[in-house]
């Protein structure tokens, strides 16, 4: 049983507040859009943290992390990229590739909107966990919490922050 805890574009800024709840992790995934790399350096302090870059991320972190990053995590196919759409409107630079091989779980950022939603077309979970960062749009800052074990992804939390 693995325990994730997902967020995305920081735009340099980390609240204290997401380490707290993602003490009981095992793992921090961030989906792009990190600002200044002293935030990765946190995240990887605290806890083994895989990221993407996004579309404001500098030379510096984009010689850290890739653009995409697709592994297994016990038994789910996962893929995390910072523009990636969302079912029905996938983007175009990712559409071809999702199509014809898919993952389980589907990660992506960017758009600052929480969104979790099944593709029922594709057979995957796709989540984007809004933006956990100052700088944007949105009202309230997100991040999102929860389990894989074996092949199933569940005990998804949805944990408000602050407004921004």
């Amino acid at each position: 049983m693995t325990r994730i805890g997902l967020l995305s574009d920081t735009h340099s800024f980390l609240d204290p507040a997401v380490l707290k709840h993602f003490k009981k992790c095992n793992e921090i995934w961030h989906a792009g859009d990190i600002g200044d790399v002293s935030v990765l350096d946190q995240l990887k302090a605290f806890k083994p943290t895989r990221a993407v870059y996004g579309n404001i991320d500098s030379h510096i972190i984009r010689k850290e992390c890739p653009l995409h990053q697709r592994f297994t995590c016990e038994d789910v196919d996962v893929w995390i990229t910072h523009i990636g759409g969302y079912p029905k409107r996938y983007s175009p630079s990712i559409r071809k590739e999702i199509i014809t091989n898919p993952p389980k779980l589907f990660i992506s950022g960017h758009s600052h909107i929480l969104k979790v939603m099944y593709d029922k077309q594709l057979s995957l979970l796709h989540m984007n966990p809004g933006a956990a960062g100052k700088n944007g749009f949105h009202k309230v800052r997100t991040i999102l919490r929860f389990t894989i074990d074996g092949k199933e992804i569940k005990d998804l939390e949805v944990i408000e922050l602050d407004k921004r």
